[in-house]
């Protein structure tokens, strides 16, 4: 058997991801051996994301690894992939996307409608933020949160705040689906770029193993995600940005929705567009960047046409 070593934060969440695409390779006779890499945003958490140097906080130190050659193929959640290309890497491949939703989770609420006004949320994300901020005005107080899954439950039990919102694949991942009470839908609510899927990094021309990621896969999540970070990037906004898209395929009918809020929340700039998937791989691949482009541009004409008339971020 042939043997790669994976890269991988120390997490709990990134342990277990890993460890499902360790098991999956090894379906296709493919050994792995996993090395944990520790990231700016594991190591420092007692500061907000923002603060640490917002771009690939959980990313660049296992880009590093693999350019360096320390790891093989490195394995990352893909909301928290930066979309702008570094130079020797290539996303080899994208793992299917099974959920993409927020997750409520209260000890006492079953939804954010039932919550009382002032309730504490916690979240880190200004993504889901400034969506709250948009459908409840200033009904709660929306603050920080940082730490891993575990934690974030914990600071909830211990009565730091009345509910948290977190990804519903990460708590799957982890045996948490129990903790959900609800789930924020859309088209109220929308994921981040790649929110639910895990993007497989390897070296630029290192055939062999970027053949191996391509084994498992998705095409239509590839295409899917593709759209949304497309979107992502043209609106040159990162992980931390309050941007959400969300492509979805069906019936080969490839749907993009993009959204841009401003940080207090009370304008929302979103567009949605479809292009029909035809044809072989390449398409894949060139018709979500042209869809993800197209949506971008109509957010920003958009913003250019009622910007005048309302408050800037």
């Amino acid at each position: 058997m042939q043997k790669i070593r994976l890269g991988t934060r120390g997490s709990a969440l990134a342990r277990r991801q890993a460890d499902w695409t360790a098991a999956q390779l090894l379906i296709h006779g493919i050994e792995t051996e996993r090395v944990i890499i520790q990231t700016s945003g594991d190591s420092e958490q007692n500061q907000s994301i923002a603060n640490i140097g917002a771009q690939g906080v959980f990313t660049k130190e296992i880009q590093r690894a693999l350019l360096d050659g320390k790891i093989d193929l490195a394995v990352h959640s893909l909301k928290d992939l930066p979309t702008d290309p570094v130079a020797g890497l290539q996303l080899a491949a994208v793992t299917k996307r099974d959920t993409y939703r927020d997750a409520f989770i209260s000890n006492r609420f079953e939804t954010l409608d039932t919550l009382p006004e002032r309730s504490r949320i916690g979240t880190g994300s200004l993504r889901r933020k400034t969506q709250l901020l948009h459908q409840f005005a200033d009904r709660f107080r929306i603050d920080d949160i940082r730490g891993n899954v575990e934690t974030r439950l914990r600071k909830l039990d211990s009565g730091d705040y009345d509910a948290v919102i977190l990804a519903e694949a990460g708590l799957i991942r982890l045996g948490f689906a129990g903790r959900i009470r609800s789930f924020l839908e859309e088209p109220m609510f929308l994921p981040a770029a790649g929110q639910g899927a895990l993007g497989l990094e390897t070296r630029s021309g290192d055939d062999s193993v970027t053949k191996i990621a391509a084994l498992l896969c998705d095409r239509e999540t590839f295409a899917a995600v593709s759209a949304e970070r497309a979107f992502l990037r043209t609106m040159q906004g990162g992980c931390l940005a309050p941007i959400a898209a969300l492509g979805t395929v069906k019936d080969g009918v490839l749907t993009l929705h993009g959204r841009e809020l401003t940080l207090d929340g009370k304008m929302c700039y979103e567009n949605t567009q479809s292009v029909m998937l035809t044809g072989g791989t390449a398409e894949f691949i060139t018709l979500p960047e042209t869809l993800g482009n197209a949506v971008a541009q109509a957010v920003f004409l958009k913003k250019q046409q009622i910007g005048e008339n309302f408050p800037e971020k």
